[in-house]
């Protein structure tokens, strides 16, 4: 399914969101978050990918790896540290405690005693049960039925302690609200929802260090004009795509690449608040091998930038994701091979479905001259998962990258 955003405005970034998610706060986020040795030294790749542009008939395809962001394989590095510890500045203001000092865990003596929770899908609890380490508190994390067991001892071997519900992504996030509010602890949820809305925010605000990467290797603002016409990025509750976007938009204003986000079928909440103009729910089962990707409730805060910042959404099947998982795998004499998740290549079986559909190309304004920016927000963050879905084994193919002749990092 494919729909055109009729809310979406061309203009400079309004004042009201630059409040919310801006490039300075974004900025401070990065040199924070840069102190960290969880996350690796320096930008994630900027790949081009000339044969798959080839096959599709547009002039340069751009993809940004971000299973190299950390050992913890997914964007997600960037998010819930910073938000973990924006809130903990915030909860102790006369403690005179330094981001950068806290990241090296210079007041775990201090925090011991200090819990926070979540609900997850895999990336998000990882992310929190990492950086909780590093600084010192306590981690709770709660998962849903269809989290693999493979996902749930990645995130353990981080020292969080996990609860299981029978129910969805959506109930897990109930179940951590509560035993939040029966233990005293810290909800650390990268969606919003009614009077909690700082910690999502804070989240998102991670996130933009991905495209500050991305302008910074082509030279920056430079002539405001942005170096890509689209950009595809995923869906899931709007948290990435929100402080994606927002980035972009203030960089580069009305001149900002046309923006398509892509979800599954069975998770389609996102598109159908485009058709509202509302935060909606999804009308699916939300199940889906998009395990990051799987939720059923758009995030009210995110939809205050899609509104308005994502000109399209639409909705793949989870076979799009796996051809697009095992195209990115392959690559080919002119394309680096790429290790990318099931929802990490959501992008690229968006721009393929696309292709497929002669008037939804046309409707997008895909041509012969367009260069389409992807996220691959993950790598084989579940690696039996991987193998199973690409049939080659993530340490394979990242033999294979490793021995490319022909590396083309844009």
């Amino acid at each position: 399914m494919f729909v055109a955003n009729r809310r979406a405005v061309r203009s400079s970034y309004p004042v009201e969101l630059k409040e919310i998610l801006s490039v300075e706060k974004a900025e401070e986020s990065r040199r924070w978050i840069s102190a960290w040795d969880g996350i690796a030294e320096g930008a994630t790749p900027l790949y081009s990918l000339p044969g798959i542009a080839r096959r599709l008939g547009v002039a340069e395809v751009l993809v940004k790896d971000e299973s190299v962001r950390s050992e913890l394989g997914s964007f997600k590095a960037l998010g819930a540290p910073i938000a973990l510890v924006r809130l903990i500045l915030r909860l102790f203001p006369d403690a005179g405690m330094d981001p950068v000092s806290m990241f090296k865990g210079a007041y775990k003596d201090r925090l011991r005693d200090f819990t926070v929770i979540s609900a997850t899908d895999g990336n998000h609890g990882k992310g929190l049960a990492a950086a909780a380490r590093s600084i010192g508190c306590k981690c709770v994390i709660v998962l849903h039925a269809n989290v693999s067991v493979e996902r749930e001892e990645a995130i353990a071997a981080y020292g969080a302690e996990i609860v299981r519900i029978t129910g969805n992504y959506d109930e897990s996030v109930e179940e951590a609200a509560r035993l939040a509010k029966v233990n005293g602890w810290q909800v650390v949820s990268d969606t919003s929802y009614e009077g909690y809305e700082a910690i999502p925010r804070d989240v998102m605000q991670g996130y933009g260090t991905v495209a500050a990467e991305i302008v910074e290797a082509y030279g920056g603002k430079g002539d405001g004009k942005s170096p890509f016409t689209h950009v595809f990025l995923q869906g899931g509750v709007g948290g990435l795509a929100a402080g994606i976007l927002s980035y972009l938009w203030e960089v580069f204003g009305e001149n900002r690449p046309t923006v398509v986000v892509v979800e599954p079928k069975q998770a389609d909440c996102l598109y159908q608040s485009a058709i509202t103009g509302e935060a909606a729910k999804a009308t699916g089962s939300v199940d889906s091998v998009m395990a990051g990707l799987a939720c059923g409730e758009t995030s009210p805060l995110a939809w205050r930038f899609l509104v308005k910042g994502a000109d399209y959404f639409m909705t793949i099947s989870d076979d799009d994701a796996v051809a697009a998982m095992k195209v990115l795998a392959s690559g080919d004499v002119k394309d680096i091979p790429v290790i990318s998740g099931e929802s990490g290549a959501a992008g690229l079986a968006g721009l393929e479905v696309l292709d497929a559909n002669a008037d939804a190309w046309k409707a997008v304004g895909l041509n012969s001259n367009s260069c389409v920016l992807l996220i691959s927000t993950e790598g084989a963050t579940a690696p039996q998962v991987y193998k199973d879905l690409v049939g080659e084994s993530a340490e394979d193919i990242l033999k294979r990258q490793r021995a490319w002749p022909n590396p083309k990092a844009a």
